[in-house]
């Protein structure tokens, strides 16, 4: 790709944020315990922080390598920003799961940890795929802005458009098929034994749903980075750095799921925002003879970066603040 940032950083990058992901899943194996409000808080800082270093990063060595700097770094940001508003959705599904499979709070960060890795290996087999055929077939453009028009329509319907794990029919075949004990013990993680027979823990049903679900964030969160920018490594550096923290942010909202009324609304417009730029950047690309005899479309010019990421940043300010101020007339009112 002619706007390829250098080998060397691309490298360098990948290799430092695996290692940082390696020291969070260290840190759940060796200390499992539940985190306080307060360490919550200063790992998301820690890694809110690391995406906005890592984003002046790309400006410095873009420019040097004589890039468009900013330009790049605005798909950064604004790619990420998608990317973390989509994994806080992330974040209210896994607490649906993890309350209706009653886990109890010494698994869940081992559980969580695991379903950021199978997250992690799911969207990059996307991320090739969607790059690979996106650079041969451009009308994919058309389908994958359909497709998020689609999704912000069914959520805007709907509070929760993915709905449980456990009526995953893949979870209920496994229950056939596997020996669940329903109950949970202190003493045992993934097997047991009962009477002397083994049986699995709930946990291997709770691991399923967390990769059933990345599976359709997946299918959310790809098309959607991929209306931001074509650049694989931005689009995989964005999905890790939005990952990373997640299973601190599950704790920390935990207590804010049912207050933050808004916020699947507004990623329900951001979602629909980038479906209608790809729908818009497949017609200035347009290929199609059935469409303008297969000639370029441009009724609407093409939407720059920095205005996606203006409507992102106002759109996900708005959800909260519309969430906070709901929040409080309810209080006032009882």
């Amino acid at each position: 790709m002619d706007d390829a940032l250098p080998l060397w950083f691309e490298i360098t990058s990948y290799a430092v944020l695996v290692a940082i992901l390696l020291f969070d899943l260290f840190l759940v194996v060796r200390r499992p315990h539940i985190p306080s409000t307060r360490e919550s808080a200063l790992w998301i800082t820690f890694y809110v922080s690391l995406a906005i270093v890592f984003g002046i990063l790309i400006i410095l060595v873009a420019n040097d390598a004589g890039l468009n700097g900013t330009e790049l770094g605005l798909q950064f940001y604004a790619g990420w920003l998608t990317e973390y508003s989509l994994s806080a959705d992330n974040v209210f599904v896994f607490l649906i799961i993890m309350a209706q499979f009653r886990v109890p709070k010494r698994m869940q960060q081992e559980l969580l940890m695991m379903g950021i890795v199978l997250a992690l290996i799911f969207r990059a087999i996307f991320i090739v795929l969607g790059a690979a055929l996106l650079e041969s077939y451009s009308w994919l453009f058309y389908i994958f802005g359909a497709y998020l028009v689609f999704v912000a329509i069914q959520q805007m319907r709907e509070k929760d458009e993915h709905g449980s794990g456990e009526d995953n029919f893949f979870v209920a075949w496994l229950k056939k098929v596997l020996n669940v004990h329903p109950e949970w013990r202190d003493t045992e993680r993934w097997r047991k034994m009962v009477n002397g027979e083994k049986f699995f823990t709930p946990a291997i049903l709770v691991l399923v749903s967390l990769g059933a679900i990345d599976v359709v964030f997946a299918l959310d969160s790809i098309p959607a980075i991929f209306g931001i920018t074509t650049s694989p490594f931005l689009v995989f550096t964005c999905n890790i750095l939005a990952l990373m923290g997640l299973r601190q942010l599950y704790f920390l909202l935990g207590d804010l799921v049912d207050r933050l009324h808004y916020l699947g609304h507004g990623i329900a417009f951001i979602l629909g925002f980038i479906g209608f730029k790809l729908v818009n950047h497949a017609l200035h690309l347009n290929e199609l003879p059935f469409i303008n005899n297969g000639q370029h479309v441009e009724i609407v010019p093409e939407i720059p970066t920095w205005l996606s990421l203006v409507v992102i940043v106002l759109t996900l300010t708005v959800a909260v603040l519309a969430s906070i101020a709901r929040t409080k007339r309810e209080l006032s009112a009882k």
